[in-house]
């Protein structure tokens, strides 16, 4: 045989190697993750379940779930062991370093304005933003009564009606 016809066989033999070595080295790092517990720390279970370790034996793990809930799982159910800080704060929502500048529930604060310069600013008549020509300006009357009456002259349209046929 050739070493063109091994070639193949020799990668795919090194891939599986690849791969099964980073498995490996995963289910240490969880083995020793697990044989970290200690009575008091707080753990994740495989199943999402929150609760602190209280007796640790060779493959069981006894859990405090709440007042007079002690629950038994196998050490291979400990998804995670979490650090003090991280297990208060999601179970207990206990923040360790809470920051100094703290933002406020609601905008009102952030946007602060004198009383007098916001009464002078409600007293100004309104700018319309709309674009119209200067022809249709001077055509139209500026009575809102003769507008109203202007728009129920006009044909309303229901959902049906279309003017393309």
């Amino acid at each position: 045989m050739s070493l063109v016809t091994l070639l193949p066989f020799i990668v795919l033999i090194g891939a599986m190697f690849l791969m099964t070595r980073s498995a490996k080295k995963k289910q240490q790092q969880a083995a020793d993750m697990r044989n970290q517990m200690q009575p008091g720390s707080g753990v994740r279970t495989i199943g999402g379940m929150y609760a602190t370790v209280k007796e640790v034996s060779d493959d069981t793990v006894l859990l405090d779930a709440g007042p007079g809930v002690e629950l038994l799982f196998a050490k291979n159910a400990i998804g995670a062991v979490l650090s003090d800080d991280e297990y208060n704060r999601i179970v207990h929502g206990i923040e360790h370093d809470l920051k100094s500048d703290v933002v406020p529930d609601d905008a009102s604060s952030l946007t602060e304005t004198d009383e007098p310069a916001a009464a002078a600013a409600s007293d100004e008549k309104s700018v319309d933003l709309g674009k119209k020509d200067e022809t249709e300006e001077a055509d139209e009357p500026s009575d809102a009564v003769t507008a109203d009456a202007k728009a129920d002259d006009e044909p309303k349209k229901t959902d049906g009606d279309s003017d393309a046929k």
